[in-house]
């Protein structure tokens, strides 16, 4: 993964995900969405970085927020967008993807961004793309969706500091199937988290993650005795095969994040979720609405980070063409 996704001098190349980047990179990313935000919120909306570029959103897995923003963070860098409507596309008439690929190839795109249900999806088509494409990973089944976890990285940093060998951070909820669970334990391994909790029921967190230094929880309140951020997931009906959960009623009692349960965690604990919200299935809304939610930072702290990684990949690619 490391030597597809950064080249020999160690610049991104595609972003595939969290795993395989190393700490220099991944801080590098963060610092340029806190320098994009800042020209943002100087007026500056619009940029230049990308112009002449066009970026293809190729989205075979349904996605409001995600696919919008990036769309945003490429118009907002002035790139051109094409966005394949796969439930239209030759994909459903019989085409084989490398097909569906060479054929926006042909149209002279530079970034395809990929979401696709099947895990690893994005990583064959990077491995299948000309060197003049660039990819970029906007979630694959279980396995990884890199851009989240760095937007929930930005955004812990934003609330409680850089230096994250402080921070005490659990995840809570379907764990098993959760590819942003996947990219975020990833991603605080590399930034150096003191202690990152794993809190559900056990058909839902995966045993080996103990292998990984993760402290598992299964009892929620003990758990979140003392925690700094905690990041709620979305349970992920779609990906289960069988009887994990008896009811999302005895789910809520046991595992859902409310008011009273947040007070066990530090004062100031921030509280974030990659949505979309079941609200009373994971979380209360006094909690998705209240003072130390993150989730709408998340979704705007999304849209810097984006544009970070399009403006860091194409631009490592104009820069080998010079060389």
């Amino acid at each position: 993964m490391k030597s597809l996704q950064l080249d020999a001098d160690g610049r991104l190349r595609h972003l595939l995900a969290i795993d395989g980047l190393t700490r220099d990179s991944l801080i590098q990313l963060l610092d340029q969405a806190e320098a994009l935000r800042a020209q943002a919120a100087r007026g500056n909306r619009k940029l230049p970085l990308l112009r002449g570029k066009t970026v293809a959103n190729l989205f075979f897995e349904d996605s409001t927020r995600t696919r919008v923003t990036f769309q945003l963070a490429a118009e907002r860098l002035s790139a051109d967008v094409v966005n394949l409507d796969v439930a239209r596309s030759s994909t459903n008439k019989g085409e084989s993807l490398l097909d569906t690929l060479a054929t926006l190839e042909a149209m002279h795109c530079d970034l395809f961004v990929v979401r696709h249900p099947q895990s690893g999806a994005a990583h064959f088509i990077a491995q299948h793309a000309p060197p003049s494409v660039a990819v970029l990973n906007a979630g694959d089944g279980r396995n990884a969706h890199p851009t989240q976890a760095l937007l929930d990285m930005f955004s812990i940093r934003q609330r409680c500091g850089d230096d994250f060998s402080r921070l005490c951070i659990a995840i809570v909820g379907d764990i098993t199937h959760s590819r942003v669970a996947r990219s975020d334990i990833h991603a605080l391994a590399l930034l150096g988290v003191g202690e990152l909790r794993a809190i559900g029921p056990r058909t839902l967190v995966p045993s080996q993650l103990a292998s990984q230094g993760v402290v598992i929880h299964e009892d929620m309140d003990r758990g979140l005795r003392g925690v700094d951020a905690v990041i709620m997931l979305r349970l992920q009906r779609e990906r289960m095969n069988g009887a994990f959960l008896p009811s999302e009623r005895e789910y809520f009692q046991r595992y859902g994040l409310t008011t009273e349960r947040l007070r066990l965690a530090k004062p100031d604990c921030a509280v974030l979720h990659p949505g979309p919200i079941n609200r009373g299935v994971e979380i209360e809304s006094a909690v998705a609405d209240g003072p130390q939610s993150l989730i709408l930072d998340q979704v705007s702290n999304g849209l810097a980070v984006r544009m970070a990684v399009m403006a860091q990949i194409l631009g490592n690619r104009a820069q080998e063409r010079q060389r």
